[in-house]
């Protein structure tokens, strides 16, 4: 059985964590095939957007801590925990979450560039009930996304966050029925590819780049990825679009 599966649609990429008989726990070849995936989403350039979800009832309840004495950390590289958590992607990857994203299964949602969850989703790092640390960027990004008190709690506690509660402080960006996740991120993936691809690559670039650094630092490093998309044939295209109130047509 293929424990990734992945579906192409329309310029999205769907991949699947396919282990369901343990929450989609992330093994060693689990990490690899998902690796794998992630190098497809970002060398085909007919595919614009990833959206990441989990076979069955959960999104993935982290690593899988049965393999972990032979296999240890299920890391891919410089990518980090399946080839993903320290990855840095140029296209925007969506997470659908269903049931339990704990671990590093939140902290694959965390990699994420945006977020729709059922709303009987939750969340948690509950690994210093474990003897672990988060640090596939659970430490790192949740304080960033969270209240520092709110993102403490979770880390210091490892108890868990409902979707909901998530959703209202800005860590989900949509909150769906159960079993609607995928479609809603569906929806969503279709609304970023509705726009140019080297556009939305070049912004997501800017927003890895700069996070953190005060504004002059932050011009320095922008201009050099943004200038060069003004003289595109795509920056032509959307402003001549826009002028004669017709869709654009993306050549790249």
């Amino acid at each position: 059985m293929d424990v990734v599966l992945t579906e192409r649609r329309a310029g999205v990429l769907v991949i699947t964590l396919n282990r369901p008989e343990v929450r989609n726990a992330i093994d060693r070849r689990l990490a690899t095939a998902l690796d794998d995936a992630v190098t497809t989403l970002e060398t085909d350039p007919a595919l614009q957007v990833g959206v990441l979800t989990g076979a069955g009832t959960h999104f993935c309840s982290g690593m899988d801590l049965k393999a972990f004495p032979t296999e240890g950390v299920p890391v891919v590289g410089d990518r980090g925990l399946a080839g993903l958590a320290r990855a840095r992607l140029t296209k925007p990857v969506i997470a659908a979450v269903e049931g339990a994203a704990v671990a590093g299964g939140f902290e694959l949602v965390l990699a994420c560039d945006l977020v729709v969850a059922a709303d009987t989703a939750f969340f948690g790092l509950p690994e210093v009930a474990r003897g672990l640390v988060a640090s596939q960027g659970g430490a790192i990004r949740l304080p960033a996304r969270l209240p520092y008190h709110l993102a403490m709690e979770m880390l210091l506690t490892a108890d868990p966050m409902p979707a909901a509660e998530a959703a209202r402080h800005g860590l989900v960006n949509q909150l769906t029925a159960p079993g609607k996740a995928m479609a809603g991120a569906l929806d969503l993936a279709d609304r970023v590819r509705a726009h140019s691809p080297l556009a939305v690559q070049a912004t997501k670039r800017i927003v890895q780049a700069t996070r953190g650094l005060d504004d002059t630092t932050a011009f320095t490093v922008q201009d050099p990825l943004s200038d060069p998309v003004f003289t595109t044939t795509s920056a032509t295209e959307g402003t001549r679009a826009f002028c004669e109130k017709r869709p654009a047509v993306w050549t790249g």
